[in-house]
């Protein structure tokens, strides 16, 4: 069995939005915002992908989990600023935040990767700038 899993997802990083509410049927529900969503949906395709092409087999052991999400450099920047920010200088203190960066990810992949997140005993979060945007997701059973 795979041990490890690496999946890279293309573009910006997506935060998990804040749940909205409907009182449709006179009931309160809760549900994802739409961007939430159709992120999730298309990290679960590519995890698919990555999981079929590179043996990970579901789990429900514990896991360690690492992202590193690349945010796009502002076109705003300074060149001294994006010279910087390609060489790891400065870095993205700005939204999203990586708590929510993470929440929107692991929860994407529960059910597809493994079987929960709570599996997840050991976390890391990195954010950079990167001149291709783009979020890197490393799963390891311990």
């Amino acid at each position: 069995m795979m041990a490890e899993l690496t999946i890279m997802i293309p573009g910006e990083p997506c935060a998990q939005g804040r749940p909205r509410f409907s009182t449709a049927g006179g009931f309160v529900k809760a549900y994802d915002p739409v961007k939430s969503r159709n992120y999730k949906a298309f990290v679960r395709m590519i995890a698919q992908k990555e999981i079929d092409k590179q043996g990970w087999k579901y789990t429900e052991l514990p896991l360690t989990v690492t992202i590193t999400a690349y945010a796009s450099i502002p076109s705003s920047k300074s060149k001294k600023f994006k010279q910087a920010a390609i060489g790891g200088i400065e870095r993205p203190a700005k939204k999203p935040d990586p708590d929510n960066i993470f929440k929107c990810l692991t929860d994407a992949l529960s059910g597809v990767a493994y079987k929960d997140d709570k599996q997840i005993v050991d976390a890391r979060i990195h954010k950079w700038y990167a001149e291709v945007p783009r979020v890197e997701v490393r799963i390891k059973i311990i």
